[in-house]
């Protein structure tokens, strides 16, 4: 199955933990250690005095990878999370879902 795809997934929602399917976990986690690395490298770059706009566009790459990131996590709490809690009559699962896209946007 596609990690970006996935269309089963676990949630414990009760004791706030959400069980992930181990390839889109594995994905998860390579997004983050690329994101961690470009960061490191952007640190490198201000340490080396390296030129504004070279900065700018690696930012700007790590906040993409990030969005995407968010993205692909949002879309599995959705399918997981809030349709169990929707299923399970959990009112507050949808107060939660707005607050946290409110926070995203």
């Amino acid at each position: 199955m596609d990690a970006n795809n996935s269309k089963t997934v676990s949630c414990e929602c009760g004791g706030r933990l959400t069980k992930r399917e181990r390839e889109l976990k594995s994905s998860l986690i390579t997004r983050l250690n690329r994101i961690e690395g470009q960061v490191r490298g952007i640190k490198g770059m201000v340490e080396r005095d390296e030129y504004c706009d070279d900065i700018l566009n690696q930012v700007s790459a790590v906040r993409a990878a990030i969005n995407s990131l968010s993205r692909l996590i949002l879309e599995n709490h959705i399918r997981g999370c809030i349709v169990e809690g929707i299923k399970n009559d959990d009112r507050d699962i949808v107060d939660e879902l707005i607050t946290t896209i409110g926070r995203m946007l």
